[in-house]
């Protein structure tokens, strides 16, 4: 489970970036941040990492034999015992926020750490701050890309613990992520950290509207208020443009109408799934850079129209749409698009 979000760097909004980040005396911003494992390898390789003196040394938790890709060791026995430093630890940065607004998760449910123990933290997160929003990023297993036999059973019993305890999960899937990597990024091999980046800039999307001041806000309460119709069918599929190789960065044409086609293409999607398949019921869209309001309710509304069979009739006015001013620090403009399915 990793950080919460990404600290950005503005000179010119300082007051919005202790959202997720802390502040020192000497202009240092600390991540609001827990970092738990029940091993201590992938701790360490954080802490060698170029972004591992971000982090306060005592917000590393860690234990000593690991999970072994097993759920119930994760959930019941060793998650258990290193569960209660975990929590004291997220409750030291709870009580430095002046008003937290929830929590998010991110895990993968193919181990036994992340879908046992992570689990285990959102049952007591949710039984701590019953009243704070619990979001989670989930990397589901997937067939062709799997590296243990287990899987499928630590995601299954992780599934049943995300329907009850969690308010908003969003679901990646690593085969997808691959799929973005070699068909749309023209990369051959695809290391972690830009499978990494692809999940980061989604996350920073979601959470964009917190930190930077915008026209359209949508935080994660008015995600979960808007686009959840039954509080157990929370599960997002996740889609992110412009995606593009360093090669065709510089010739993509990025305004609303081509980022609102990249985003409702099935190669953007970050779960190997087939949107033509099911329908929308709800959905949201955050832009990110300079647009006009008119301009994305227009073209939001010409897409819904036009595809009037992907949505479901029982839900009228379906679409949330959000403006954020700041542009993401690679493209001029961004969107960031959550359908649930």
């Amino acid at each position: 489970m990793g950080p919460a979000c990404t600290p950005e760097r503005s000179p010119r909004l300082t007051s919005t970036k202790s959202t997720c980040t802390c502040g020192r005396p000497d202009e240092r911003f600390v991540p609001r941040a827990c970092l738990v494992d029940l091993e201590p390898g992938t701790v360490d390789v954080i802490k060698a990492s170029p972004v591992g003196t971000l982090f306060k040394p005592d917000n590393f938790v860690f234990g000593a034999s690991g999970a072994g890709n097993n759920w119930a060791k994760g959930h019941y026995t060793e998650g258990a015992e290193l569960i209660e430093e975990a929590l004291d630890v997220i409750r030291k940065e709870v009580e430095n926020c002046d008003c937290p607004q929830g929590f998010q998760i991110t895990q993968s449910l193919g181990g036994g750490t992340g879908s046992g123990m992570g689990t285990l933290l959102l049952l007591k997160l949710r039984d701590a701050y019953p009243d704070r929003i619990l979001a989670t990023f989930s990397v589901y297993p997937s067939p062709k890309v799997s590296d243990t036999v287990v899987e499928p059973y630590n995601a299954v019993l992780s599934s049943h613990q995300l329907l009850e305890n969690a308010d908003e999960t969003f679901i990646i899937d690593n085969e997808a992520l691959y799929n973005i990597s070699h068909n749309v990024l023209k990369m051959m091999e695809p290391t972690y950290a830009d499978l990494n980046y692809l999940i980061s800039c989604v996350m920073a999307g979601v959470t964009c509207s917190l930190r930077f001041p915008g026209k359209l806000n949508g935080d994660l309460r008015k995600l979960g208020v808007n686009l959840v119709p039954f509080p157990r069918l929370h599960f997002f599929l996740v889609s992110q443009a412009p995606l593009a190789s360093k090669e065709n960065t510089g010739y993509q044409l990025v305004n609303v109408k081509e980022l609102v086609n990249q985003v409702y293409s099935p190669r953007n999607f970050f779960s190997n799934v087939k949107p033509d398949d099911g329908k929308y019921m709800t959905a949201s869209l955050i832009f990110r850079g300079p647009m006009k309001t008119q301009e994305v309710d227009e073209i939001c509304e010409k897409r819904q129209t036009a595809n009037s069979d992907d949505f479901v009739e029982w839900i009228p006015n379906n679409m949330k749409t959000s403006i954020v001013e700041r542009a993401p620090v690679d493209y001029e403009s961004s969107c960031s698009f959550w359908p649930l399915v």
